[in-house]
């Protein structure tokens, strides 16, 4: 399954015998939940699945937003109507960012039958698509969690890993440059990443083609001849960057980029781990 689909494509899918399992993740760092939002409109037959409460482990050594424990993760997704083959559909109201957290995690947990929604919902109600605020609970589904399917890495391996390959820092510039902190216990990058803010993925709220995206990859540093992984705040947002590179042809399906899971919500809370600041990768 393409790791994108359109409004367009959605919507004939939703009208077809066997429409997909739509997954509303709407959410804002430091709240209020996206629940309210997805309580007013969503998509319809969406269900709403909670990013900090659902889709992550509570916060503590593994970061602010660990994986989520498999059998935890299966009662949540089987309660959200997520079957065994059957495609899902995951949106935000941002940037695609906490949408590709789904995508990604669906993938680790051993159902590639997943895609994001370009545009997310606001291209969906700007194009006048229909929104219900039913939130009648969907049938439950039988999809099985087997971890492993996407790679991961530890902190120890994310620190090798600026050796040998391309290690991309996901957040904003001014956080990658150590220039503020709004949520972490220090400020700065890890020694030799490069940065790779998921603003740059989309443009006008729609991802960018996949030649654009080989460029921009290409202009950061992302050479073809190295190994390329990727690591944000709390391992959220960085799987956008896993998606684009695949997006961009740079890696594949079948050897996706690795995530630096605990990310710098980890790194930053052992004081032993270097942190870089400014615009180089120190």
């Amino acid at each position: 399954m393409h790791p994108l689909i359109s409004t367009e494509a959605l919507a004939v899918a939703l009208d077809g015998a066997e429409p997909p399992v739509v997954l509303d993740v709407r959410w804002r760092l430091g709240g209020p939940s996206g629940r309210q939002d997805y309580e007013v409109g969503h998509v319809p037959g969406a269900a709403y699945l909670d990013l900090d409460t659902e889709l992550s482990s509570p916060p503590g050594a593994g970061g602010r937003h660990p994986l989520p424990d498999p059998a935890a993760l299966q009662g949540v997704l089987r309660a959200a109507g997520v079957r065994e083959g059957h495609p899902v559909v995951a949106y935000d109201a941002g940037d695609g960012s906490v949408a590709a957290r789904v995508w990604w995690l669906l993938r680790w947990a051993g159902h590639p039958e997943v895609a994001v929604l370009d545009g997310g919902f606001a291209a969906w109600t700007a194009e006048g698509r229909p929104v219900d605020a039913d939130t009648t609970a969907p049938v439950p589904g039988d999809v099985v969690v087997r971890p492993g399917g996407m790679p991961v890495l530890d902190a120890d391996e994310a620190a090798a890993f600026t050796r040998d390959g391309t290690l991309l820092d996901a957040r904003a510039p001014e956080r990658y440059r150590g220039e503020t902190e709004p949520v972490d216990p220090r400020a700065g990058h890890i020694p030799g990443a490069l940065n790779a803010p998921t603003s740059g993925h989309t443009a006008d709220g729609r991802w960018l083609t996949a030649p654009a995206l080989a460029e921009r990859f290409e202009a950061i540093g992302v050479a073809p001849d190295r190994p390329v992984a990727a690591y944000c705040g709390s391992g959220v947002t960085a799987s956008s960057v896993v998606m684009a590179l695949e997006l961009a042809g740079i890696t594949t399906p079948d050897a996706p980029a690795p995530l630096y899971t605990g990310s710098w919500s980890q790194w930053s809370s052992d004081p032993s781990r270097p942190a870089a600041t400014g615009p180089n990768p120190g």
